[in-house]
């Protein structure tokens, strides 16, 4: 057991190797959808030169990475993969609407992964968490979680395009949208009773299903035309699809343009926030946490997602970052990095099966994307709705990000409008109270002497109107 002790933080007689190893298979069942996931997103840019199955292989091998590196480093129970809603970010905001090439995109993911490094070696990182209001990182990870339910109902044909209200309900009674709606309800009920892997059997559930469900035919069909199935198997295992069309595809063009400083700091912003909250959170579901609520060993934990988030560039994805459902593992008993490294094993396996995983139709990842956005709607009481000048600006950044189809847009009007709101308010009421001079007013709060604006929240605000004005 020295071994083991050395290796994973594991101590005889306070831990099971068998109740270990089931929590690393647990964390596994319920976060290996994104094996699904990630490349029918990525699949978007397929035409432009991003394979689903590169993106599944670079899928696979950012988590196999993150998690041994949490697992050996960290001696965490914490697994790793590319991010649901970053991957959004990448491929619907950066690349689809902003015009950037995916290049440019992963040059953005691996520079964001190197910036987490130093400031996980500094107390940067503490500034810039400090700077953004509680309401706001709240609204972030509630708004991140309705985009990514929108984006499932969309793929899915539930929510479709509309010439008259831009959106409307789809046909829900026959083809991928009836399929993902029959899918919701499987995975909505296995997690009512707690199934252990309930999203990914969902998913597996429903692309079997989709075999009995037809594709609706287009308007140009030829006669007497025979739609497809839904779901179209090629086969169960294979070798690993190649990375080569995306291994290590950066772009350095544009690293010193305004647009790549806000692509960059919205990576960042994200994936800090998103492995602080996920890292709290089960922290505090395993008993991990010191008395005084500090977590042991945080650095480690910060850096391995760093370094997991610069390995995942170079591989070809989306930023890496630490899963929320690694929750599910620790409930089983996971405490050590044993757990992570036994679901790093259990990604390598899932390499060779890349045709079973890449045959899953949108239809049936759909569900897995609403639900998780439903995980991610958790933090809406956490926003203060009696104060206007915190639930404001909280519910322009939650509402702006499906609707605007723009994550960053949400983030950045959500900010601006935070910073006018209670400029605004601070100028009137201290003049108001103190009968002070405007310009002393305007001065105090600029340096943040009183108020709830800070000077870091300045440069942020600044930068995202200037990127409004000439971009």
């Amino acid at each position: 057991m020295t071994a083991l002790a050395k290796l994973f933080g594991f101590e005889e007689g306070k831990h099971s190797v068998r109740t270990e190893i089931l929590a690393g298979i647990t964390t596994f069942l319920t976060m290996s959808y994104i094996l699904a996931v990630n490349p029918d997103i990525f699949g978007s840019l397929e035409a432009m030169g991003m394979p689903k199955g590169a993106v599944f292989t670079a899928t696979g091998l950012a988590a196999i990475v993150g998690t041994l590196v949490m697992s050996l480093y960290a001696k965490k129970p914490f697994a790793l993969a590319p991010g649901l809603g970053l991957n959004a970010f990448f491929v619907y905001t950066v690349c689809l609407t902003m015009g950037y090439s995916w290049q440019f995109a992963l040059t953005a993911v691996f520079i964001e992964g190197l910036i987490f490094i130093l400031l996980t070696l500094t107390n940067v990182r503490e500034a810039i968490i400090n700077a953004i209001p509680a309401s706001m990182k709240s609204a972030i990870s509630v708004g991140i979680g309705l985009f990514i339910a929108f984006i499932g109902m969309v793929n899915a044909g539930i929510i479709v395009d509309d010439g008259g209200t831009i959106i409307t309900l789809g046909n829900i009674t026959s083809g991928p949208a009836l399929l993902a709606v029959i899918g919701l309800l499987i995975t909505s009920i296995m997690l009512v009773l707690r199934i252990p892997g309930a999203i990914l059997v969902g998913i597996l559930i429903t692309a079997v299903l989709g075999i009995f469900f037809k594709m609706p035919l287009p308007a140009d069909a030829a006669p007497g035309a025979v739609p497809e199935a839904v779901t179209q198997f090629g086969g169960v295992m294979s070798a690993v699809p190649s990375i080569k069309p995306i291994f290590l595809k950066f772009e350095w063009t544009h690293i010193f343009s305004l647009d790549m400083l806000v692509v960059v700091f919205t990576f960042l912003f994200i994936d800090i926030f998103d492995t602080i909250g996920t890292v709290i959170g089960v922290s505090k579901r395993a008993n991990m946490m010191n008395p005084d609520g500090t977590i042991p060993g945080v650095k480690k934990i910060l850096m391995a997602d760093a370094v997991a988030t610069v390995a995942g560039a170079a591989f070809g994805t989306s930023t890496t970052t630490t899963y929320v459902e690694s929750a599910a593992g620790v409930a089983v008993g996971g405490r050590t990095g044993l757990t992570s490294f036994t679901t790093a094993i259990c990604f390598v396996i899932a390499l060779f099966f890349a045709p079973l995983f890449l045959a899953i139709p949108s239809a049936a990842t759909a569900p897995a994307l609403i639900v998780v956005g439903v995980m991610m709607m958790s933090t809406v009481k956490d926003i203060e709705f009696d104060d206007f000048s915190e639930s404001i600006p909280a519910y322009i950044t939650l509402i702006v990000m499906p609707l605007a189809y723009s994550i960053s847009d949400g983030i950045m009007l959500g900010l601006i409008t935070y910073v006018v709101i209670n400029l605004v308010c601070g100028i009137i009421k201290k003049i108001k109270d103190k009968d002070e001079k405007m310009i002393t007013v305007i001065f105090n709060i600029l340096i943040g002497r009183f108020g709830k604006i800070n000077p870091m929240m300045w440069v942020l605000s600044i930068l995202f109107v200037l990127r409004y004005i000439f971009l």
